[in-house]
């Protein structure tokens, strides 16, 4: 599978000393600040988030273009390459290293550099990563926004319980590719359905023909639902993904709305687009000359529970009134 990288404009490399912080760094560009975007997922079924990033950036008076260029790397899955595209980016040392929605992204810039910014939307805890040594005050060159999609994963999985309560065996499905976040998945799903006397069986994919024989294995499995892992990637394979569910007949769940607005049963998070927003204003203010030990990380308050009550439909589901009263969105 190909990585597409795109860049606005010609990167400049630096020459010289590298410099610590932005402001310094940007005096040594003949240009505007680059700043290296690195995401797990695909471009085109971002298109949302990459308008709520600059979004993000305009807050802060930045435009492409104009005053910031910004270098975009959209890895489709193949989280392997990420390292590397990170040590590109600290040996040209641009200005700020973003990663919205990519903890692989994070991690591996924190380890390639102690100097240049990184502004991260990490989906589980930054001090338990080591990204930050406290939220209010991160203390080092890393900061961003927290958006719960691992430490919800127990209440979403007993929301698609009580949407599906006849179901006794559950499938989850992660990538292997995510080891943090699939340890920290599966230790919730796990207890959780325990709790809840249920089965659970464990589906691994990380490439489109991959998700497909995962989705071929839920007869097998003899799975009556699917919970599926927060992911950059299963992300971007939306469409696939929903198609499949409604092949295999399947009530599917999972962390984000965009995913139920393609046509999943049910999803349970915070919003994605917001988060990328947020890492947009913050890689601004860093721009400006903020420094990211003086940001606090940004926590998600807010967290959506929406059904697609036409996929319940379909799937012959009845919902209670109840349950669809408690829910934030109802697609119909």
């Amino acid at each position: 599978m190909a990585i597409h990288i795109r860049r606005r404009e010609f990167i400049v490399t630096l020459g010289g000393a590298a410099a610590a912080w932005p402001l310094a760094a940007r005096a040594q560009q003949a240009g505007p600040p680059v700043v290296g975007f690195v995401n797990g997922g695909a471009a085109d079924p971002a298109a949302r988030y990459l308008a709520a990033f600059r979004k993000g950036l305009s807050e802060t008076g930045f435009a492409e273009g104009r005053n910031v260029q910004v270098e975009y790397h959209w890895m489709e899955g193949r989280y392997d390459h990420i390292p590397t595209v990170i040590a590109d980016l600290v040996r040209r040392q641009v200005a700020v290293i973003a990663t919205p929605g990519s903890t692989e992204g994070a991690l591996a810039a924190k380890t390639a550099t102690s100097t240049i910014p990184i502004v991260f939307g990490a989906a589980v805890d930054p001090v338990e990563l080591g990204l930050v040594v406290s939220l209010a005050r991160p203390g080092g060159n890393a900061t961003g926004t927290n958006f719960f999609a691992f430490e919800v994963v127990s209440k979403e999985f007993e929301l698609l319980h009580e949407l599906v309560p006849k179901a006794s065996r559950i499938a989850v499905l992660v990538n292997p590719s995510t080891g943090v976040a699939i340890d920290i998945t599966l230790r919730a799903v796990r207890e959780a359905a325990r709790a809840l006397g249920l089965e659970v069986t464990v589906l691994k994919a990380n490439s489109p023909g991959e998700i497909d024989a995962a989705f071929e294995a839920l007869a097998r499995e003899r799975a009556e639902a699917l919970f599926i892992q927060a992911d950059g990637f299963f992300a971007s394979r939306r469409v696939q993904i929903a198609t499949l569910a409604a092949r295999e007949r399947m009530p599917a769940s999972y962390a984000s709305r965009e995913m139920v607005e393609a046509g999943l049963l049910m999803g349970y998070g915070t919003s994605i687009a917001d988060m990328f927003r947020q890492v947009g204003v913050y890689t601004g203010s860093i721009l400006q000359g903020a420094k990211p030990a003086d940001l606090p990380v940004i926590q998600a308050t807010k967290f959506e529970f929406i059904i697609n009550l036409q996929t319940a439909k379909s799937l012959g589901l009845n919902i209670s009134p109840m349950l669809l009263a408690r829910a934030d969105e109802v697609i119909e």
